[in-house]
Parts: structure tokens; C-alpha cells; sequence
């Protein structure tokens, strides 16, 4: 007798989608302490994957490679985190004529609202206070989810040791989940062979692209007198990461740093063009050809994404929502199941929907007419 798989109902399936994603965001953020540590050594480990192969090819005994692949990342991060620290330094160095021209500016400001709104100085005053009180709880629950973070810091070496020496052991434990099946056994053993190599490429790229845009955004800051013009273009290239949220934030920082140490607007508008010729460069350059771009994610899920990253994970979570998303996209791809949610995070518009193809002959409407004609079709 032939067996036959039970079809459900779309409003069953549905729901148990729906409350599956509203289990699994509850575990997540109520474990983030323990998971957000585990993402980022992941993400880490399969960074330094290719060099600890390169090292063992090189008849370095495993620990030794991945001792050595972790040193050489350490030295890197060290190396950034100090030239960051002597570019903040001198930030902090010049930070009360900053803020003399700050308050100097606040007052102009001031003025200008009490033209305009006719609210007084000494109201504006109260309701900054007030907005301030507000804040305070979210401030000191910020700081709290900082301090937390920096406290399971140091677990992350750990975690990336042991997911670079565990390796084979969890490799082979997804292939023997599904040795029962010989189908499914030679879908894992493509999915894991070959997504290995995209997850690498594409992690290696976003560090690629990251270092290309903070070398234009420093150059373009020294050519227009920014000061600390290297340590904003870093923290921009930073901030790219971030789809448009951040690329809002990294032109927001340096035009508000030459509102503070510069006279008039000629800066601010030339670091407005400057960062859009940028972005345009990154979004039609460097992602094309140094990001893979079969992992490219669609804009309007890239910020759905990274909201959603926020929310569940705060800061640490926005920018691990986007490599992850990636690396989701590129399983989707290989698993025909889920090619279509793979084509969803895609950026790769189909030039109709399959609606179009089957939809009845019929005479239009007076309104569907209209519609055609608005639309151009």
C-alpha cells in the first residue's frame, strides 16, 4: 500500500509557522547572553576556517593551527582597537572647545526656535530635562546590556577554539542526522561542501568592502578638512554594515563634527555628496564584485532584518542579522523546499509574477482600465 503524505491545510501550516517563529524569538532573547557570544565566535570561526586549512596542509598540528590562526586575528583586532583608541584620544583632547562651540550653537539654536515656535528659553530647558528623565531607565538599560556583553567577551576565544577543534565532529554529526536517507544524506553533503566555500567568501568580502569604504571615507574627509576624518570614515565603514540605518548614521557623524569645528555649511553639504558618491561606488562596485552576489539581501528585508536583529539582540544583534540572513539565503538556495524564501531575501527582481501568467481572459474593468493606464502596462 502506498503511503501519502497528508496535505494540511495553508491555515494550519500557517499557524505553526507563526508560533514556531514566536517560540524560537523568545528563546533568543531570552537566552542572548549565552547566544550572542556563540553567533559572533561563529561567524569568527569561519573566518579563520581557511587559514587553520592552510596552516594543517602545512603539517601544523590542529591546536598549534588554530592557536596560531587566533593569534594572527588577535594581533589584527588589537591593532585596529589601538589606532582607534589614539584617534579617540585626541578627541577627548580637544573635547571642551568642542563643546564651548556646542553649547555656543545650542544657544543660536535656542534663539531661533523661541523666533519661530514662540516657546521660551526656559521651557525649551524643561522639556530637554524632562525628555532627559524619560531616558534615563533605557539609558541605564543600555549600559547594563554593555556591561553584560563585555563580561561574556572573553568567552567568545573559547567558543571559536572549540568550534574550530569540534569541526569534523559537528560536520559529521549533520551527516549521519540524515544517513538514513540517501537523498537527503547527498543534499546535506552539498549543502555543507559548498556553502562552506559561500560563507567563507561572503564573510571575507563584508571585511573587503568594510576596508575599501573606510579608505574613501577617510580620503574624502582629509580632502575636505574634516578633523578626525580617518577615525569617522572607520566608524562609517563600520556602520555600512548596517543597510541605510547605518549609512544614515555614518554621514549624520562627520557633518555633525564639522557643524562643531567648522564656520558655515560648505563642509556639511560636501560631505552629504561625497558620502552619496560613496555609497553609490559600494552598492554598484564593491558589492557586486567583492560580496558575493548570490548572498545579496533585498533592501526592504535587509531593514526588516536589522530591526528585528535590534530588537531581539540590541546593538550586537543589527549586526549580526545580516551575515546570518546571508548565510539563511544561501542554505535557502540549495534546498528546494525553501528556494522560494531564498529568492524573498534576494535582490533579484523577476520582470513579472506567475499571477500575470494565469490569470483569466476577461473583459477589464472601468477602474482596472484606469489603473493600466496610470501604470503604463
Amino acid at each position: 500500500m502506498n503511503s501519502r503524505i497528508q496535505q494540511y491545510p495553508f491555515y494550519f501550516k500557517s499557524t505553526v509557522i507563526l508560533l514556531g517563529l514566536v517560540i524560537l524569538c523568545y528563546v533568543l532573547s531570552s537566552l542572548q547572553d549565552i547566544l550572542s557570544p556563540v553567533a559572533f565566535a561563529i561567524l569568527l570561526a569561519i573566518l579563520l576556517n581557511p587559514l587553520v586549512n592552510r596552516l594543517r596542509k602545512w603539517k601544523v598540528p590542529q591546536v598549534a593551527a588554530i592557536l596560531i590562526s587566533m593569534l594572527i586575528a588577535t594581533i589584527c583586532v588589537v591593532g585596529v582597537i589601538y589606532f582607534l583608541s589614539s584617534q579617540i584620544m585626541n578627541f577627548t583632547e580637544n573635547l571642551p572647545g568642542l563643546k564651548d562651540k556646542l553649547n555656543g550653537l545650542l544657544t543660536d539654536f535656542q534663539i531661533w526656535l523661541r523666533k519661530v515656535s514662540g516657546i521660551s528659553i526656559k521651557k525649551q530647558l524643561q522639556l530637554l530635562n524632562e525628555t532627559i528623565d524619560n531616558n534615563k531607565a533605557v539609558v541605564g538599560q543600555t549600559l547594563g546590556t554593555v556591561f553584560s556583553t563585555l563580561s561574556l567577551v572573553f568567552l567568545v576565544p573559547v567558543y571559536i577554539f572549540l568550534l574550530l577543534l569540534y569541526k569534523n565532529l559537528i560536520l559529521n554529526f549533520f551527516f549521519e542526522v540524515f544517513v538514513e536517507e540517501e537523498h537527503t544524506h547527498k543534499v546535506v553533503s552539498d549543502i555543507l561542501n559548498h556553502a562552506k566555500v559561500a560563507i567563507q567568501s561572503y564573510m571575507v568580502g563584508l571585511l573587503l568592502e568594510a576596508l575599501a569604504v573606510a579608505t574613501l571615507n577617510s580620503i574624502a574627509l582629509l580632502i575636505l578638512g574634516v578633523k578626525y576624518a580617518v577615525l569617522l570614515g572607520i566608524i562609517g565603514a563600520i556602520l555600512n554594515i548596517l543597510p541605510y540605518i547605518g549609512g544614515i548614521i555614518a554621514i549624520a557623524l562627520p557633518v555633525f563634527i564639522a557643524t562643531v569645528t567648522k564656520d558655515g555649511y560648505s563642509t556639511q553639504i560636501g560631505i552629504v555628496i561625497a558620502y552619496l558618491i560613496i555609497q553609490f561606488i559600494d552598492n554598484n562596485v564593491f558589492v557586486p564584485r567583492i560580496v558575493s552576489a548570490k548572498v545579496q539581501i533585498n533592501a526592504l528585508l535587509s531593514i526588516i532584518i536589522v530591526l528585528l536583529g535590534g530588537a531581539l539582540w540590541g546593538i550586537g544583534g543589527m549586526f549580526l542579522s545580516i551575515p546570518f540572513a546571508g548565510i539563511m539565503k544561501i542554505i535557502f538556495d540549495r534546498i528546494d523546499e525553501l528556494k522560494p524564501w531564498g529568492k524573498l531575501l534576494g535582490d533579484q527582481i523577476p520582470t513579472r509574477h506567475w499571477g500575470q501568467a494565469w490569470r483569466k481572459r476577461r473583459k477589464p474593468s472601468v477602474a482596472e482600465n484606469v489603473v493600466k493606464e496610470v501604470s503604463g502596462k
